[in-house]
């Protein structure tokens, strides 16, 4: 059971990816988060380029999520962010500014998780 549900989630990250690419997202990583103390399995922090872009892109992963039956924890819903976090629970996207990835550095925060390429 254990695999099949990393399997499924694998797959919806891949096709997440494909969407943020897509959609222009820059520089897409997707870290695995398990041996982590987080209760998440992945984190998926892209770039977006503009204000407009970042709603874009919040708006087509929570058309994404909704479409295949994935449950929506939270999302910030309001605009002008520099960050904005979907939080699917195993899954955690998180969009940010060009500024602000620089300025929090989630990769650098997480050096020890995996850093997942497909």
């Amino acid at each position: 059971m254990l695999v099949s549900k990393e399997k499924s989630e694998i797959s919806l990250i891949k096709d997440l990816l494909v969407l943020l690419e897509k959609k222009e997202a820059i520089e897409p990583v997707v870290l695995n988060m398990n041996k982590t103390r987080l209760l998440t399995d992945y984190f998926v922090i892209c770039t977006a380029n503009s204000n407009i872009h970042m709603k874009s892109l919040r708006d087509e992963v929570v058309d994404f999520f909704n479409e295949r039956g994935k449950e929506i924890i939270y999302y910030d819903r309001g605009e002008g962010y520099d960050w904005i976090l979907i939080d699917a629970g195993d899954i955690v996207v998180h969009i940010f500014t060009k500024s602000a990835r620089e300025f929090y550095d989630l990769e650098h925060l997480w050096i020890d998780a995996e850093r997942v390429v497909f």
